[in-house]
């Protein structure tokens, strides 16, 4: 239950994209005077290394944060990211990733909340101890919970006002049916919430069925969705990889219920300039589909 490590993939494609469609989000919710609460169903760490063993492990972060450093003209969505991801290193270092739960706080205003659910004993050890650097009070709250059972003490919230993030690993089947059965139970409780679902696009049929049911949920609800995602290689699975390694994921997504209007066309820019800056072989695509609203 416990094997799952983000430590191993951040900085990764999917984290790009993630987090950019992430910080989009946040820049336009946090425009409005009135406060905000953020639910991180599966928070993390916090804080990752990319020198630690971890990440040289697996070297994802290479070929996914670390090229988008000497772009050149990236679009303003990318270029937001970057810029964040900066702040939490020294110049011309590129040894510290920020995770959502760090991401988000450093958008949040004062009056904003963020609550994080973490299951993992030690993840959840290292982020209460990287959340007390930030000697953010009462504004975080680190929660060692199942965050898909976790988030319904919060919706709705008291400002009425609420962006959810959920990003499980996926590792368990299971995974796969709860994020259907939260959506669900969450547009009853709060149907005018943001909702962002990160999903892995891998040959599995639950994976497969992901945005096609999160969009009946949103179209059942009368309310606007759209779906990005990005592909960086080939998404046919090797029979063996080499080494005896596993292969690494070749494509995600991000279904956003109630988006922004400006999301839309911030990926319309950025979802291309992803593609061609991560692309891993000829088979880099990506894609961008939306619609719903009453």
């Amino acid at each position: 239950m416990f094997s799952y490590r983000h430590a191993f993939h951040a900085g990764n494609h999917a984290d790009v994209l993630k987090h950019t469609v992430l910080i989009a989000i946040l820049k336009h919710l946090t425009q409005k005077e009135v406060a905000l609460t953020v639910l991180d169903t599966h928070a993390g760490a916090g804080l990752y290394r990319l020198d630690s063993e971890f990440a040289d492990t697996s070297g994802e972060a290479e070929d996914g944060i670390k090229r988008l450093i000497d772009a050149k003209e990236l679009t303003p969505a990318l270029q937001d990211y970057l810029d964040l991801v900066r702040t939490y290193n020294n110049p011309g270092s590129h040894k510290v990733y920020p995770g959502s739960p760090f991401i988000t706080q450093h958008l949040l205003r004062e009056q904003d909340r963020l609550k994080l659910f973490e299951l993992h004993p030690t993840d959840t050890r290292t982020l209460k101890a990287n959340i007390a650097q930030l000697d953010a009070g009462r504004q975080i709250a680190v929660l060692q919970e199942d965050g898909f059972e976790g988030v319904k003490k919060f919706l709705p919230p008291p400002s009425k006002r609420a962006l959810l993030l959920c990003d499980p690993s996926y590792e368990l089947k299971s995974d796969y049916g709860r994020v259907l059965e939260m959506a669900t139970d969450a547009m009853k409780r709060f149907p005018t919430g943001v909702y962002a679902f990160w999903y892995p696009i891998i040959p599995r049929p639950e994976a497969h069925d992901m945005p096609r049911r999160l969009k009946a949920i949103a179209l059942k609800a009368g309310k606007p969705w759209l779906h990005a995602s990005l592909t960086v290689k080939s998404r046919k699975v090797a029979s063996a990889a080499a080494g005896g390694q596993r292969p690494g994921l070749p494509a995600s997504g991000m279904f956003v219920i109630n988006p922004p209007f400006t999301l839309k066309a911030a990926m319309q820019k950025s979802l291309p300039q992803m593609a061609e800056l991560l692309a891993q072989d000829r088979h880099a695509a990506h894609a961008l589909e939306s619609g719903g609203g009453a």
